[in-house]
């Protein structure tokens, strides 16, 4: 029996879907340069020619995996409560997203320092400058209902802060403190620590904090 056109539609998507996860795996896992299409589409099992037909180009591929991260960090600041529950939100959902999405923040973190995937990442960044710009200013409206002296200020800070934690976790995987820098930075605007743990599947920390680059490895 023939497929329907939803199914069709559907077997498609699921395709295109496959193509971008193979591709963040395998840019996290060997950089851009390091990985094809041929291991691209192998990992998603699909045929070559879909890369095209879905993408047009390894560098539209490469463009769409930054556009899944710009859609992930866009969404933070897209909560609802007081000014102390947004601000946690968005502190506990960047850092949940860090844990979870590890392979796109490791793919999009080495395309933001080599000159060729910079440029895309500056045209992605264009092509989502109302969704940043609107998140930006949702964060530091929070920080304005907070009495802060300086909203706009504050938002950068924080979104270093948290940058530079996705960083580090990059760097050094599970062996990140990354319950306890949640602790730290509700601690550090005056918030209250959390109830339960990220559902994250890290182990349990035992002793002092020593992160190692080992941590990030994957078997």
């Amino acid at each position: 029996m023939a497929r329907s056109e939803e199914q069709n539609r559907q077997a498609r998507e699921r395709a295109r879907e496959n193509i971008l996860e193979a591709a963040i795996a395998l840019f996290a896992e060997r950089g851009v340069a390091g990985a094809s299409i041929a291991e691209i589409t192998s990992r998603a099992g699909v045929a070559q020619g879909l890369v095209n037909y879905h993408f047009g180009g390894k560098d539209q591929l490469i463009s769409a995996v930054i556009d899944r991260w710009f859609e992930t960090v866009i969404g933070f600041a897209r909560v609802e409560g007081t000014a102390d529950e947004r601000l946690a939100s968005v502190i506990d959902g960047a850092l949940l997203a860090t844990g979870f999405a590890i392979p796109l923040q490791r793919a999009v973190l080495a395309m933001q320092q080599q000159p060729h995937t910079h440029r895309l990442f500056a045209e992605s960044e264009r092509r989502h400058e109302a969704g940043v710009t609107a998140a930006e200013d949702a964060v530091r409206e929070i920080f304005r209902a907070r009495g802060a002296a300086d909203p706009a200020l504050e938002e950068v800070m924080l979104r270093s802060m948290l940058e530079g934690v996705f960083v580090k976790y990059a760097v050094y995987g599970d062996t990140y403190p990354l319950e306890d820098a949640r602790r730290w930075a509700r601690a550090l605007y005056g918030l209250p620590s959390p109830e339960s743990p990220l559902p994250l599947p890290a182990p349990p920390r035992t002793g002092e904090p020593r992160p190692r680059a080992s941590g990030a490895l994957r078997g």
